[in-house]
């Protein structure tokens, strides 16, 4: 609670998905000066609003949660955008902090920048053998930048930043668009929506068999912020639980509590993406003390109850 009281933080990406918890619980733990800067009037992917948000701002911390983000779909249809905009926005806004003095800088990576083949469960020593999987390497490799910047400036400049890895995110407040949204939000809408229907089946991408590790908002907003606190370090870290589930499994799983009866078609003419993907998280018990508190069917349940809950005002992402 000490730790943020007389804190100046930005949450770049505070207005999202995992930003407004972060944002919750930074308020819970006494932080009475939190900015959330917003698209409309600072710019983070050019320099200016970079410079004009740190000089209006003044931030002790900096924690950039903003991306350009979504699914096998929607990276396949953006690949460019997704690689230039996320490469901006943690390029600039990482050197403008160390300009500005700010004290902490903490950058969220992703698990799209592990190696399309890395061995199960994955280890941060393994982040640079090999190529990420094609469909998402654009995002993922802008993502990983963060880490060669991080590890350079604090060789350099003594530049305090930290960078996390976390596996794929879901909960409450999530986007539910069905062309850009991650798995777990678009098959708990897509079996909603047949069930009204009453449609005997639902069309799936690929064949079911890839493996997913799933970490709750909630929990990956803690993580994040026990690490904003206890860690300082360039070298990588996973946040996740260490367990990981078939996407047939994961989609049967959703079905059973949205109450859709009917089948799954796979449709193999489209990429299954990654062929697994589960880390190892020894590294962020050790130095931040943190362990995932919600499993995944208390996840899916709450986050199935939210969906259905909030139909009228569904957060929805197009690029």
């Amino acid at each position: 609670m000490h730790f943020w009281r007389d804190q100046r933080v930005v949450v770049t990406g505070g207005g999202g998905f995992l930003g407004s918890f972060v944002v919750e619980k930074l308020e819970q733990r006494g932080c009475g000066q939190i900015v959330v800067p917003r698209s409309k009037d600072y710019d983070l992917v050019t320099m200016g609003g970079v410079r004009r948000l740190c000089d209006d701002a003044r931030p002790d911390t900096v924690i950039h949660l903003a991306a350009r983000v979504g699914g096998i779909g929607a990276n396949q249809a953006n690949a460019g955008k997704f690689f230039y905009d996320n490469l901006m926005m943690g390029t600039q806004l990482m050197e403008v902090a160390r300009q500005r003095g700010v004290k902490k800088f903490v950058a969220l990576g992703t698990i799209c920048a592990y190696p399309k083949h890395t061995p199960v469960p994955f280890r941060e020593e393994d982040l640079w053998n090999g190529y990420p999987e094609e469909t998402n390497a654009p995002y993922g490799l802008a993502k990983k930048m963060l880490l060669v910047q991080s590890q350079a400036y604090r060789a350099q400049y003594g530049f305090n930043s930290i960078v996390l890895f976390p596996v794929n995110l879901y909960g409450p407040r999530d986007n539910f668009h069905l062309d850009t949204s991650h798995v777990i939000p678009a098959l708990i809408r897509k079996c909603a929506e047949a069930r009204e229907r009453g449609a005997a089946s639902v069309t799936l991408w690929g064949d079911g068999s890839p493996t997913r590790e799933f970490l709750d908002v909630e929990d990956a907003a803690e993580d994040i912020l026990q690490a904003a606190e206890h860690y300082n370090s360039s070298e990588p870290v996973n946040l996740g639980t260490g367990r990981e589930i078939s996407i047939r499994d994961l989609a049967t799983l959703i079905a059973g509590e949205v109450g859709f009866t009917g089948e799954f078609m796979w449709d193999g003419r489209k990429p299954n993406g990654q062929p697994r993907r589960c880390v190892d998280v020894t590294k962020a018990a050790e130095r931040f003390y943190f362990r995932a508190k919600h499993g995944l069917r208390e996840g899916i349940h709450k986050t199935v109850s939210w969906f259905l809950a909030n139909r009228d005002a569904l957060r929805e992402i197009s690029f």
